[in-house]
């Protein structure tokens, strides 16, 4: 049996590979590396799963319904559980990029969802949605029974949206499924377009950095490790089948349970990187928000996650992976 992992040359998708693997599991992984961006980061995340006799990959656009189940109807493998990580992200680009978003997100979606619902045996789909889903809300912590119907970016629409599907798959076919709500992720192996990689590069280049809202801003910043282990025990724990009254279909906040200031953030990786930022204010970006803090309270309870992470550890071990990879 065989887990298959979508999105799995990208940052949380080919962590949750790694870990897999290690514990002696056969992953079948999937991604269309695209360029949203540099897709040599994604051919070294995926050079390190390759090299492993337990994975095996298909280049495959999930939103391309034919492509997808012509490579997994034929595999090798038989799937049983489905960890869905490919997306398209980023709140910035959604503004810009819209059509992306839709195929991507949705029609994406929906293909797997159709393709799981088909598999013979099937135990259990944990997707990934995010804390965009939140949107302006001024409650904190976030908490999964909070009201998330006022998105503030077309990506959180299109997360929140996944949710409302994955539920209806669930209640009409009894696929057991999981949403995991992802609140700020960093650490080794990062996208470049997240602010702490942007960060980095930028005072390693002598340039400088742009703080948006003047600097005023807080993230539940939380290192990829920790983010991995909150996957995996959810694939561990599927939601039971209530019958009628109830879809077998959960959502979690995977966080760190901690909001911190942006400036410590900055001040952290300074302090790793031994060199100062050149800082530039600016107004805070359509669709962001001022500030993420994830209630885990159900996370814990239900599959026993605890973060262990803290900034000041997780920001130089990406210091220190990036002048490994960088040469720099």
């Amino acid at each position: 049996m065989a887990i298959l992992v979508t999105g799995a040359a990208g940052f949380i998708g080919s962590h949750v590979a790694e870990r897999l693997l290690s514990r002696g599991e056969t992953v079948v992984g999937i991604d269309n590396l695209n360029d949203y961006y540099d897709v040599r980061l994604k051919e070294a995340r995926l050079e390190r799963l390759t090299r492993q006799a337990r994975f095996s990959f298909h280049r495959v656009d999930i939103s391309d319904r034919a492509q997808f189940n012509a490579a997994l109807d034929n595999s090798a493998e038989a799937i049983t559980s489905v960890i869905h990580l490919a997306a398209q992200a980023g709140v910035r680009h959604s503004i810009d990029h819209p059509f992306d978003y839709i195929s991507a997100n949705i029609i994406g979606h929906l293909v797997v969802l159709e393709w799981c619902r088909r598999q013979p045996g099937f135990r259990h789909l944990v997707y990934a949605s995010s804390s965009s889903v939140y949107g302006g809300n001024t409650k904190l912590p976030f908490a999964v029974e909070d009201r998330v119907d006022h998105p503030v970016s077309l990506y959180a629409a299109t997360k929140k949206a996944d949710e409302l599907m994955s539920h209806t798959y669930s209640h009409l076919y009894r696929i057991p499924q999981t949403g995991l709500r992802f609140f700020t992720v960093y650490g080794p192996w990062g996208r470049p377009d997240m602010a702490l990689f942007k960060f980095c590069r930028a005072i390693l280049e002598g340039q400088p950095i742009t703080l948006y809202n003047h600097g005023r801003m807080h993230r539940d910043f939380t290192f990829i490790d920790d983010i991995v282990t909150g996957v995996v025990a959810a694939l561990d724990h599927p939601p039971a089948d209530l019958g009628a009254d109830g879809a077998p279909h959960r959502v979690f906040n995977i966080g760190n349970n901690r909001s911190e200031p942006l400036m410590t953030l900055v001040d952290i990786l300074e302090r790793a990187l031994g060199r100062t930022a050149v800082k530039e204010f600016a107004p805070m970006q359509p669709g962001d928000v001022e500030q993420t803090f994830a209630d885990i309270t159900a996370t814990r309870t239900c599959l026993g996650y605890e973060p262990t992470t803290p900034i000041d550890v997780g920001v130089p071990r990406f210091v220190a992976w990036y002048r490994e990879h960088y040469g720099v």
